[in-house]
């Protein structure tokens, strides 16, 4: 695997103007959906289904097929609905996108409509990034003004209105059903399914929910073609992606690569782990899937080898861990994030991660017992598959890939009667030399 990234969706981010509509428009942008309009809608879901296109929020579902599963018979309007609402913890790759570059997903959003046959659209935006929807409504008022979006879109007879929608910032929201629930107005709880989205999501009626960064990949393939798509990436993950390194790493930040490249090569070209320290555990896809070690530095990054190898590629949010981190620490602090957001509707989910909190937080303060390590495996026994959405598997994935590599580390909690770690060193300032009583004090 070639370690050269392929700046695609990022490429022009370092323009002054890249989030207007003159920036996006002096590097190509619109052409795509100038020649997708020539196209038949059906041609278009035909060529995101060739190019291989899988979902870029965390499930890695093919776009094409899922575009696809619209029924044709029914008469209701369709509706498509672009997932905005990135708040898994670690993963920042949609927000940036829509900050730096909001045009390509306007233009996403305006090809995909026509392609599964759709006059209505809406960008559900996590509701705390006020700076993100605010330049979104501008980049959505500047192709309304244009020509690109409402009425007779370029003279071709086809409209398209387009809603930027600001959630109230629950978690929850990110899962599609709930997202729907909370957009028609209601408090954001998953959904039974079936019936799925595609025959009765939002309003009830067919419904296509895509993530930012599938939406956003879309003008690229049908300007370049499928071939294209998928001369990047891997057989059966292809195409590329942003890769978010964050934590102990010397430069974090967004790495747009292929998929199926390695944490080793990112991290060759992010210039390693910070300086005298060495990887520990890291997460291939946020803080929802289950953790890895430096035994997992060449596992390929796409969705087959990270499953293959007890992980989910998720939202590719890698957070990196050195040797300064309690795993005990970090897990607890994933499971208060999930008890937290729970929605409360379903019984594993709401008492699960409550009591799991509860556990981790008496040993991470000495307070437990070897025990409780079995008590946490089986209360995540009856999380997984047992909720009504994906927010209670995910988070037993953290609990039992930690307790997998490093029980032991568990396990000194109990013997010592607390935590053995330092927390200060995991700090960014955790190297810096303490400074005398005498030079804080200085002339007393």
């Amino acid at each position: 695997m070639s370690t050269t990234l392929t700046p695609i969706l990022s490429e022009h981010w370092d323009r002054p103007d890249s989030f207007t509509l003159d920036g996006y428009r002096a590097t190509g942008g619109y052409e795509a959906l100038r020649r997708a309009l020539t196209m038949e809608p059906d041609a278009i879901v035909d060529m995101v289904k060739q190019s291989g296109l899988r979902g870029r929020g965390g499930a890695g579902f093919p776009t094409g097929m899922k575009w696809g599963f619209l029924p044709p018979d029914n008469p209701n309007p369709r509706y498509l609905v672009v997932n905005a609402d990135e708040s898994e913890p670690g993963t920042c790759k949609d927000i940036p996108l829509m900050l730096a570059n909001p045009h390509v997903l306007v233009e996403g959003i305006a090809i995909a409509s026509y392609a599964i046959r759709s006059h209505q659209a809406f960008v559900y935006v996590r509701g705390e990034v006020v700076h993100v929807i605010r330049r979104l409504r501008r980049a959505v008022a500047e192709a309304y003004d244009a020509g690109l979006l409402g009425k007779d879109i370029l003279g071709t007879g086809f409209d398209l209105d387009v809603v930027v929608h600001a959630g109230a910032g629950a978690y929850i929201c990110g899962e599609e059903t709930a997202l729907l629930d909370s957009l028609e107005g209601y408090r954001g709880q998953p959904r039974l399914k079936p019936p799925f989205p595609a025959v009765a999501g939002l309003y009830a009626s067919p419904t296509v929910v895509n993530n930012v960064e599938s939406i956003a990949s879309v003008p690229s393939i049908v300007a370049n073609g499928a071939e294209w798509f998928t001369s990047m990436g891997t057989e059966k993950s292809a195409g590329f992606g942003f890769f978010s390194l964050s934590g102990h790493v010397t430069n974090p930040g967004q790495y747009e690569a292929p998929l199926g490249i390695t944490l080793r090569e990112l991290l060759d070209m992010a210039g390693g782990i910070r300086a005298g320290h060495r990887l520990k555990f890291w997460t291939p896809g946020g803080s929802s899937t289950p953790i890895f070690t430096d035994e997992h530095l060449d596992t390929p990054l796409d969705f087959e080898s990270v499953g293959a190898a007890g992980s989910m590629l998720g939202t590719r949010a890698l957070q990196i861990f050195d040797e300064t981190t309690c795993v005990v620490r970090a897990v607890g602090r994933w499971i208060a994030f999930y008890a937290h957001e729970s929605c409360g509707k379903c019984t594993p989910c709401r008492e699960g991660n409550f009591w799991m909190v509860q556990v981790l937080d008496r040993l991470e303060n000495g307070r437990g017992t070897e025990e409780d390590l079995d008590k946490l495996l089986d209360i995540c026994d009856n999380l997984l598959g047992r909720s009504f959405c994906a927010l209670g598997d995910g988070a037993t994935s953290p609990v039992t890939s930690s307790i997998k590599y490093f029980r032991q580390e568990y396990i000194d909690h109990v013997e010592k009667g607390g935590c053995p770690f330092d927390h200060s060193r995991a700090t960014l300032w955790g190297d810096r030399p303490t400074s005398t009583t005498t030079e804080r004090g200085g002339n007393q």
